[in-house]
């Protein structure tokens, strides 16, 4: 008989044999119950900094609910992440692999890595810092570089935020140089309204300032009633009066088209014009001049 058929023959007496079958099954059982006993320590643990996040929600120091969010989200993420590290390297050892010698060899190969990734650690010490400072939080509307949206998630190393198209931009953080966030303060809407040279002015910002007051009452977005500052503009066809709204963040745009409608119907209620571009065309002949308006 062969070398090669002397292998494979104790290949295949050694899955014949029944200690082997018994030792796989004992591996496989072991391996199950692993992963089943990291689910339930994860569930375990996410549902824990949820509670201390809650209790801290109720409790009288003030706390900023973005900034929680965000730490929670991200301790979420540190669980995960050591849990299956530790997973991974229990389940090494049930196949009998020298973890330790493992553990020494990854620290090496790791430290000749870390050489080369600057940029992850750069993105880490960015992200650690973002939270740290409190520069943005999950749930913000922010602008970072050419992109805008809401922040999902804000990792050590990436950020993840979704435009209001639904595009999702996955930013790595050490490429995050200036950051506008839309969440922090109140934010103002700016309506200009167009009235006809013809109409009396004073007139008109009476009823505006009767129906802004009334506003308050109908929108929940609005922390006041709005004010009219005055005359804006002088177009060519009507006089531009401007109207400021303070709303809560990011309820401007939504708000400002509410705002117009009401404004555009109460305006015809009470007979007051807003002119619409006017062509005029005149023609001259022998007899007469006439102008024909359009």
């Amino acid at each position: 008989m062969s070398s090669t058929e002397k292998v494979i023959q104790n290949f295949i007496n050694k899955f014949q044999n029944e200690e082997t079958w018994m030792a796989i099954g004992e591996g496989l059982l072991k391996i199950i119950v692993i992963l089943i006993i990291s689910k339930i320590l994860i569930k375990i643990g996410k549902a824990a900094i949820r509670n201390i996040f809650l209790l801290r929600t109720r409790s009288p120091l003030k706390t900023s609910e973005r900034r929680d969010e965000t730490l929670a989200r991200l301790l979420d993420n540190v669980l995960t992440y050591v849990v299956y590290f530790i997973t991974a390297i229990t389940i090494l050892s049930v196949f009998a692999i020298d973890v330790k010698a493992l553990l020494a060899g990854a620290g090496i190969i790791g430290l000749a890595v870390g050489f080369g990734a600057q940029s992850l650690v750069k993105d880490i010490i960015t992200g650690f810092f973002i939270i740290f400072e409190d520069q943005f939080s999950v749930g913000d509307h922010v602008r970072i570089d050419q992109f805008e949206g809401t922040v999902q998630t804000i990792g050590l190393r990436t950020t993840r935020m979704k435009s209001w198209t639904g595009e999702v931009h996955i930013i790595p953080n050490g490429s995050i140089v200036q950051v506008t966030n839309f969440s922090l303060n109140n934010s103002l809407a700016i309506i200009d309204i167009g009235i006809a040279y013809e109409e009396d002015i004073e007139q008109a910002e009476k009823k505006i300032k009767e129906l802004l007051e009334t506003l308050p009452d109908k929108y929940e977005e609005l922390v006041k009633a709005p004010e009219i500052l005055g005359v804006q503009n002088f177009g060519p066809s009507e006089v531009v009066l401007r109207i400021v709204a303070e709303t809560f963040p990011m309820k401007h745009a939504a708000l400002g088209r509410k705002l117009r409608k009401d404004i555009k119907q109460y305006l015809d209620e009470n007979g007051i014009e807003i002119p619409y571009p006017r062509l005029v065309m005149y023609s001259k002949d022998s007899q007469n001049n006439k102008g024909i308006g359009l």
